[in-house]
Parts: C-alpha cells; structure tokens; sequence
C-alpha cells in the first residue's frame, strides 16, 4: 500500500516527506498503456505532485506540475491536492528511446534538456501563484531541487525514483523531500549533504524491507525523526460530466452546432483519465 509521512528531523530544523507511490504509478501505467519511459518520467512527476501536494494547508488548495521539454514525450501534466490525490498524463505516452550506456532508462532524453517546469499553486489567493525554472537534465528531480531554491528560496534536495520491470509493471515508485528550515545548524547540513552523496537508490531499499521511516532517518541522521501525518496518496481522477459540459460550453455557438450538424454529437475526453462522455444538447 502506498504511504506519505510528514516530518521533521533535529527538533524542526530539517523537514522530512517520505513517499512510496507504486500503487498510483501503476494506475497511471494501466490509465494511459505508458511505455516503460513514459511510466518512468510521469511517475516521477506524480510521485513529486503527491510531495508537493501534501504541503499545501487547506483542502480546497491545488497544485499544478507541468513539464514542457524538446523530446519526444512532449508536454507531461500532473495535478495534486492536500491529500496527495494526484492525476496526470503524458502527451505522447508509448513513445520510447533507447536505454542509457548503463542500460536504465533514459528519461532525460525522453523528456528532453531543453524546456521549462512550471509550478503554479492555486490558494485560493487573487491569482495563482507560478514559478518556473528551466530544465537542466529532464530528469524532474534535479528540476524540482532548482525550483525550490530559486523559487520559494528554501535549499532543498528531493530525490524522484520508479522502476519498471520487464512485463511493463512498476516495480518501485517512491521519493523523498528534504527542506533545511532556517538557521539550521551548519553541522547538520554537512552531515546530510555527506549522507545524501553515499544513499544507495532509495527503491532499493524499499524493496529490501526497510520502511519510508528508516530511510528518512538515514537520510537526514537523526534516529528520533518526528512524524506530523501519514497519508495514503492515490491516482484519481475528479472529471465529471457536467464540467466536461462546462467545457462544451467555452465553444462558440455556432462552432457546437457545427460539430453536432457533422457527426450527431460532440465527444469531449478527459485527458488524466480517458472517460468520454458525448453531448447532443
């Protein structure tokens, strides 16, 4: 079963996510028949919209990931809430490209070097809150590390990983977050750069028993880690009939008539989720 745990470390001077999300990931493969990239890449960026998610405050809160890069995935799309319900999709999700020299996958030319990430926060505020960064490996996690530091100004280091067996299923997803809070001791962070450097791949380390508790404790070095909430993340998707109607309804007059004139109905699908629904009026 998928879980997220919130914490600190140090008395509240390193925040702490842990997230294992093979489950949603496995959703999503099943979802959208991704090609074993195309499950890599969107899971990373769902896995990190489940992280980000869960740091919003209110329900109503929402969080929107977007990756635009050169390759030839095109356009991924994931959308969270505070509960770490997330969805998402890929643009063109059974494109594949060759293995890296050391034989995994390369999601960096998948997704592509050249592009923007874009972070738009929805908090219930005047206008939605946006930042952005340009990508660098297209490997999201080194992304979402500039975003942070850059954007919302807090030294971080998030960590994204999901591994797809040779059957297409999703082996491992899961990740972590860890944020330095202001005036944390300047040994604790050489510490934790140190142990960060020498981590073996956390997926690993799921799969050989040790729990998103003990990982976080060997990231961060401190054995008494305390945790604020424990989630269950899930891919779901919240589309329904009437705002795939509301959506109809943006399209000119004449243009649904049009449509309806030429083929007996308008068929809207939803992109996270691949439900159709068709509208005659």
């Amino acid at each position: 079963m998928d879980r997220l745990i919130r914490g600190f470390a140090f008395d509240g001077q390193v925040r702490l996510i842990g997230i294992e999300s093979t489950d949603l990931v496995q959703v999503a493969l099943n979802t959208h028949k991704l090609s074993p990239v195309g499950t890599a890449a969107l899971g990373k960026l769902l896995t990190a919209g489940a992280i980000m998610g869960s740091m919003l405050k209110d329900d109503e809160d929402r969080l929107t990931l977007i990756v635009k890069g050169d390759g030839p995935l095109g356009n991924i799309v994931v959308c969270a809430n505070s509960k770490a319900i997330v969805k998402g999709y890929v643009q063109n999700p059974m494109v594949d490209v060759p293995l890296s020299e050391d034989g995994t996958l390369d999601i960096g030319t998948a997704v592509g070097r050249n592009g923007v990430l874009t972070v738009t926060k929805d908090i219930g505020l005047k206008e939605p809150q946006t930042g952005s960064v340009e990508l660098k490996t297209g490997t999201i996690s080194d992304e979402l590390t500039d975003y942070f530091l850059i954007s919302e100004q807090i030294p971080s280091v998030i960590q994204l990983s999901v591994s797809v067996k040779k059957d297409a299923t999703v082996s491992k997803a899961c990740g972590y977050l860890l944020q330095l809070m202001p005036g944390t001791d300047p040994a604790i962070i050489d510490m934790i750069v140190g142990r960060i450097s020498n981590i073996r791949p956390i997926c690993e380390l799921l799969k050989e028993g040790f729990s998103i508790e003990d990982i976080l404790k060997s990231i961060s070095g401190d054995e008494k880690i305390t945790v604020l909430e424990e989630i269950q993340p899930e891919f779901l998707c919240d589309c329904s009939r009437e705002r795939m109607e509301r959506a109809i309804s943006s399209i000119p007059a004449e243009e649904r008539k049009r449509m309806i004139e030429e083929d007996g109905f308008i068929e809207i699908t939803c992109s996270f989720c691949g439900k159709s629904e068709k509208f005659t009026f």
